[in-house]
């Protein structure tokens, strides 16, 4: 038996309120597969399970605030068959102090992953160790009022603010239960309404985002890098005029829901860049840097009016540029809906920042601890440029590269940064 416990997801994350069990006692799980959601300044997050076994039995009761590092369940390994939750289980009796999160990774800016600020993603602020209460049956739910579904916290969290009616609703829950899929999948089935004349302002994206904290926890980020890590700065200016080309060619006969956008070769660009040169792919730990031989791109999205966050799009370098596009579509619609993937949140190994059509010709970014790279891209902006002795008028875009000196320096920064500029002047072959 193996106890699952809370995961770290960013460097300065202590603790998670747990909203939801997305598996019940004795379902058999393998990894990746989602079995509970956790809420954190960040919003909504989905926790995967690393191995496969079977669910046996929660620990912790929803609505517990957990430190990172506590058991919140037991999952037998491998085929063992599942066993019967028994009330003699051995209480925890409190929470232990937060375990430090020092090794799992998470980063932070508009195109289709909108930026906005040169950052990267906020970490949850530091949160006082909180009682769990050990469960030796299935987590207890609100009971419900007579004639009225069953709920589940995160459910009803979502259910209110997007106008879901629970009452029409039919749970795939336990017993009938409403869980979180059955309002989101309400939500994408109702038609887009017409906005009302005179709209109130709308909370901020993401359930359970506190815009203030979120602020706070991005200024200790970035603060924290710059004590502990020697930037230094390059940039670049890209002649897009073939992958600005390239980019019409290919969405001349597309629905506008399929088209490419520049900033797709961008991310790809980078994620091939980096595996010619692997000290900028990986992270820095307790003094040492660990080059990752996968290509994770923390893609940086802004979620309006709160804040950004960079969650990973997994194997970036392997996907072609439709699945990379439609990789980044999903991402930004479930980030602004306050919805993640732990495992999306736990392992970028580079970021990538851009500030699509915010009007800024660079942005100069600030690396996300353990990562030891930020790639930013300003507007692509219209200069007089220099052609076969000719000048004209071409789109370009100014590349910046934030490099920890630690593990790289200039000149192999040079390398790097003049490699993403050659790939970009070769879009065909992305």
């Amino acid at each position: 038996m193996t106890e699952f416990r809370m995961p770290s997801l960013g460097a300065d994350m202590d603790a998670g309120t747990l909203i939801e069990w997305t598996v019940t006692p004795g379902a058999p799980v393998k990894r990746g597969d989602i079995v509970a959601v956790v809420e954190t300044q960040k919003g909504a997050i989905e926790i995967e399970v690393f191995e496969d076994g079977v669910f046996e039995r929660p620990l912790v009761e929803i609505g517990t605030k957990v430190p990172v590092g506590l058991p919140i369940a037991v999952i037998a390994a491998g085929a063992a068959a599942a066993v019967e939750p028994s009330s003699a289980a051995a209480p925890l009796v409190e929470a232990a102090p937060p375990v430090a999160a020092a090794t799992t990774p998470v980063s932070a800016a508009e195109s289709v992953f909108v930026p906005e600020l040169a950052e990267t993603v906020p970490p949850t602020p530091p949160a006082a160790p909180v009682a769990a209460a050990v469960m030796s049956a299935p987590p207890a739910k609100s009971t419900p009022m007579e004639g009225r579904p069953r709920v589940t916290r995160g459910a009803g969290g979502l259910a209110e603010p997007a106008g879901v009616d629970l009452g029409g609703l039919v749970g795939t829950g336990r017993g009938g239960e409403i869980v979180l899929a059955d309002v989101e999948a309400r939500i994408a089935a109702k038609p887009a309404a017409k906005p009302a004349a005179a709209p109130t302002p709308a909370p901020a994206a993401g359930r359970g985002i506190d815009p203030a904290a979120m602020r706070a926890a991005i200024a200790a980020a970035m603060a924290r890098s710059k004590r502990e890590i020697p930037h230094y700065y390059l940039t670049d200016t890209v002649d897009l005029t073939r992958a600005e080309a390239f980019v019409t060619t290919s969405n001349a006969a597309r629905e506008p829901a399929d088209r490419l956008l520049l900033g797709t070769l961008f991310v790809k660009a980078v994620a091939r860049a980096v595996k010619k040169y692997p000290e900028f792919n990986g992270h820095f730990v307790d003094g040492t840097f660990a080059a990752s031989k996968a290509v994770h791109v923390g893609v940086a999205v802004n979620i309006r009016g709160t804040g950004l966050v960079a969650p990973a799009i997994h194997d970036t370098d392997r996907l072609g540029l439709d699945e990379l596009m439609a990789a980044m579509r999903d991402l930004v619609v479930r980030v602004r809906a306050g919805r993640f993937r732990s495992s999306e949140l736990a392992d970028p190994t580079i970021t990538v920042s851009s500030l699509g059509e915010r009007g800024v010709e660079a942005l100069w970014g600030v690396i996300y601890p353990p990562q030891v790279a930020i790639v930013g891209f300003g507007t692509p902006m219209v200069r007089p440029w220099a052609v076969d002795g000719m000048v004209g008028p071409r789109k370009t875009v100014v590349v910046t590269l934030a490099g920890d000196h630690r593990v790289s320096d200039g000149h192999r920064g040079a390398l790097f940064l003049h490699t993403i500029v050659t790939l970009l002047q070769e879009p065909e072959a992305l």
